[in-house]
């Protein structure tokens, strides 16, 4: 039974997730004449702007019911980005100290605006001993939410969970990215124990291990190089992702991602992440498919996150230029499929 501090704590993360809403389903506009929709789930409605909000407050509030964390409690991890700007929301909101240990190179403004520490490693690698070692030390808890995250409850608001309430049919496929691999595992397994039709496709950026372990069946399978796509690909294959409720692995070329995000941002005018951008290109290579089939139906991917930090990275061409990805190709063939946006 949990105490006063941890009831009235599990409460506010409730009453959170009710004021922040349901994340809306956007139309992507595609050739009339196909026949088909494609609808996006914005994720950067989100009050932290993106996925990993949800995982973020489903992670603090089983670690609380657990009892692992209590009033009090450093809360450590080993991320960055918006994971760690969402850790960062949750400890704010729950009154915790929160330290994030992240790769050198990296940027932690986002946690540090919400009050929390960022304490940096070389070599990246590192960050995940120096969390254990640091919360062990401070008498905190370890968050590791790539490995928590396997065995996360979702206490009804996963994105699977949500969605198919939105949804008034199945789609005929749906496409997530998969970092911690939390999310496509809830959707692959809420299809099956529903004996749904819809099928669940994983979007993987170069350098990640997903596709490979996925297409030759080898759950240890790792690759040793980080992602370039910020928020989606693991150089490892990890814990919750569950290779057996995905149906397909769709591998896209990062500048591809590139080129798909501003496709995104000139459609919508959301400023989003390059994730998206890989999210989207899966979801038209299923599109360009059912199509040539003579297939008619429903797609449903997702907007992981969307900001103005954005603009400096996969909207800026001197980022692009700077890591090799030349998108323009890219943005050509989407005008030749699309049309001008």
């Amino acid at each position: 039974m949990p105490d006063g501090w941890a009831a009235e704590a599990v409460a506010r993360l409730d009453r959170e997730r009710e004021d922040a809403g349901t994340t809306p389903l956007r139309e992507f506009p595609l050739p009339g004449a196909w026949g088909m929709r494609l609808r996006l789930k914005d994720e950067s409605a989100q009050p932290t702007g993106g996925l990993k909000h949800r995982l973020a407050r489903a992670l603090f509030a089983q670690a609380i019911t657990d009892g692992r964390i209590t009033e009090g409690t450093t809360v450590v991890d080993a991320t960055g980005g918006p994971m760690a700007v969402a850790e960062a929301y949750f400890a704010r909101l729950l009154g915790l100290p929160y330290i994030a240990v992240m790769p050198k190179k990296s940027s932690g403004a986002g946690v540090e605006r919400l009050g929390g520490t960022c304490r940096y490693v070389d070599p990246p690698l590192a960050v995940y001993e120096e969390a254990a070692r640091l919360s062990g030390e401070i008498g905190g808890h370890y968050l590791d939410h790539y490995r928590s995250a396997a065995e996360v409850d979702w206490r009804g608001a996963s994105l699977a969970d949500e969605l198919f309430r939105q949804l008034g049919e199945c789609p005929r496929w749906i496409v997530v990215g998969a970092g911690t691999g939390a999310t496509s595992a809830a959707i692959g397994r809420r299809l099956r124990a529903d004996g749904l039709e819809g099928r669940l496709a994983v979007a993987d950026p170069e350098n990640s291990a997903y596709f490979p372990g996925w297409a030759t069946g080898a759950p240890d399978y790792a690759t040793g190089m980080p992602s370039r796509i910020e928020g989606v690909g693991r150089p490892r294959m990890e814990p919750a992702f569950d290779a057996e409720v995905v149906d397909l692995v769709v591998p896209v070329p990062d500048a591809a991602s590139v080129a798909a995000a501003r496709r995104v941002r000139q459609v919508t005018g959301l400023a989003v992440g390059a994730a998206t951008g890989t999210n989207l290109w899966a979801a038209l290579e299923l599109i360009t498919r059912m199509r040539d089939r003579g297939e008619r139906g429903e797609v449903v991917g997702v907007i992981g996150d969307a900001g103005e930090r954005h603009l400096a990275t996969c909207h800026d061409d001197a980022w692009a230029a700077a890591r090799g990805l030349d998108w323009r190709p890219y943005a050509e063939r989407l005008r030749d499929l699309l049309g001008d946006p």
